[in-house]
């Protein structure tokens, strides 16, 4: 029997110095993919609303959309832990709200935790939904959900400001937290200070782990990609020149030969 991976896995894993991995999937055949592989963490991000919706941020997608992302996610999944992006408004609004949407990806979508973006301003939540029993993957540096109070997708500098966020959640019962968009001396720092094991994307090498978002590493996107992005495979690349051979071969009558044929 495949053994899952859970928040006590997570923080062994930090304790012993084996760096953790994540990705963000959203259907079933990656999701499958990612955890026959190995994959430590899946995270069914909010971020399904640029690279899977093709909008410019993420804060138009809504709670039935992530749930269900999330449920054929899970479904597809034997051994990694399932986190659910929780969305824009899904748990700003309230903390009732936030323990009851956060609940319903662990009850209706199948998820093992939830990820909120915020520092000190969302430890109401995370301490609210560990007491209720869900396990809650922080969130603090460049969060996309305030694209438009921070003035666009910025690095953050503000080392006293992190630390301080940093310190809160894990305070507050998050199991981890992931550092986006935040300068390598700052990130090593978080993660040294830190209990719980710290995810970087963006945030330099020291970190506990590391995740990216599956179209950038698999080269699926086209147009701009972030400096912190490897490509480890080239996907679009491959799908173009295989949908132009299939148009070539189709109009000049080569598809279906006989050996497609009944």
């Amino acid at each position: 029997m495949i053994a899952k991976v859970t928040t006590s896995t997570l923080a062994k894993m930090k304790k012993d110095g084996v760096k953790i991995t994540a990705m963000t999937a959203y259907d079933a055949p990656f999701a499958a993919m990612f955890d026959e592989s190995g994959i430590d963490m899946i995270l069914i991000g909010d971020s399904l609303g640029m690279v899977v919706q093709g909008g410019s941020s993420t804060l138009h997608v809504t709670m039935e959309e992530m749930l269900y992302h999330t449920k054929i996610v899970a479904g597809a999944c034997k051994r990694s832990m399932v986190i659910g992006d929780m969305p824009f408004m899904s748990y700003q609004v309230s903390v009732a709200d936030a323990v009851k949407n956060a609940g319903r990806f662990l009850k209706e979508a199948g998820a093992s935790a939830v990820k909120l973006e915020g520092g000190a301003a969302v430890c109401d939540r995370i301490r609210a939904m560990a007491q209720a029993g869900i396990p809650v993957q922080a969130h603090i540096g460049l969060t996309p959900q305030s694209v438009h109070q921070m003035g666009g997708f910025k690095v953050q500098r503000d080392e006293e400001r992190l630390m301080n966020d940093a310190r809160a959640v894990e305070e507050a019962g998050a199991f981890s937290v992931v550092l986006e968009g935040i300068p390598a001396h700052i990130a090593k720092s978080i993660t040294q200070a830190l209990r719980i094991p710290t995810i970087g994307i963006g945030a330099g090498p020291e970190c506990d782990g590391q995740i990216l978002v599956m179209h950038d590493m698999l080269g699926i996107n086209a147009g701009h990609v972030p400096k912190f992005v490897k490509k480890y495979a080239h996907l679009g690349e491959e799908a173009r020149k295989g949908i132009k051979a299939f148009i070539t071969e189709v109009q000049s009558g080569d598809f279906p030969s006989s050996e497609h044929c009944y």
